[in-house]
């Protein structure tokens, strides 16, 4: 009797096991989230808190078309940064600066307005050319079933499978129910915990469930965390014009 029940609870962990989802299928769901927003515009508020510095706050526009990886931001906030603005047309990004009227050729991973924030953070990425599933000692994928306050999640990780990301280990924590992204934790090659970020808001655009608001937390530089809030969005399809420096200069009269 005893051996049967260790048979029957064997096979039902076993079956639960093989239930759980392959992770490369979560991270498509988390792209095709946003695959058809391929057009983005929204008014990004920047709100940054850094020990011995105090709280500075970052106002833009922001214009993305995923379609030729352009985006352009003009910064509205606060006075010495406004007019300023950062454009990048397919690998080529610059830098404008309104009382010089100059553009500068920079890199990616340029500061936006002197925040934490880089150009980079600002593309259309998808996680499933960026990411791979992470594997333990046994070649299993590292995926388990987690509550996240109340909520069930899928807690798995990630290990990058190019060079061009910021954090080669990624931990994420998403709804079982419909896959939304509540919590990242980002590491470096070592493994050591950089970053935490938490996903708090959420809104229905035409059917697209867009984030809103999230918060940053710098696990490396204790007490250092970057509130993102998002309004006015719109994923409508944008003109041509919009993304060369002609109509940036425009918007920083």
């Amino acid at each position: 009797m005893f051996r049967i029940k260790g048979i029957i609870l064997l096979l039902a962990v076993t079956a639960h096991v093989f239930a759980l989802p392959k992770i490369e299928e979560l991270l498509s769901i988390m792209d095709e989230k946003y695959s058809d927003v391929t057009d983005y515009k929204a008014n990004v508020v920047v709100t940054q808190q850094k020990v011995g510095q105090g709280t500075k706050k970052l106002e833009m526009l922001f214009y993305r078309r995923d379609t030729d990886k352009s985006f352009l931001i003009v910064m509205t906030g606060p006075a010495m940064e406004q007019g300023n603005g950062y454009l990048r047309t397919g690998d080529n990004m610059w830098m404008y600066r309104r009382n010089t009227r100059t553009f500068q050729h920079i890199n990616r991973d340029e500061s936006i307005g002197g925040s934490d924030a880089k150009a980079d953070d600002f593309e259309g990425k998808k996680l499933i050319e960026m990411y791979a599933p992470a594997l333990d000692d046994n070649g299993n994928e590292i995926i388990s079933e987690d509550t996240l306050g109340k909520i069930p999640v899928y807690r798995f990780e990630v290990k990058a499978k190019i060079n061009d990301v910021d954090y080669p280990k990624k931990i994420f924590w998403i709804r079982r129910d419909n896959q939304l992204r509540l919590k990242e934790a980002s590491y470096s090659l070592s493994g050591t915990l950089m970053q935490t970020t938490l996903y708090t808001k959420y809104t229905d655009i035409k059917g697209k469930l867009i984030p809103v608001q999230f918060l940053t937390i710098d696990e490396f530089e204790k007490g250092n965390k970057s509130i993102v809030e998002l309004s006015g969005i719109s994923i409508d399809k944008l003109d041509s014009s919009i993304f060369n420096k002609a109509y940036l200069e425009s918007l920083s009269k």
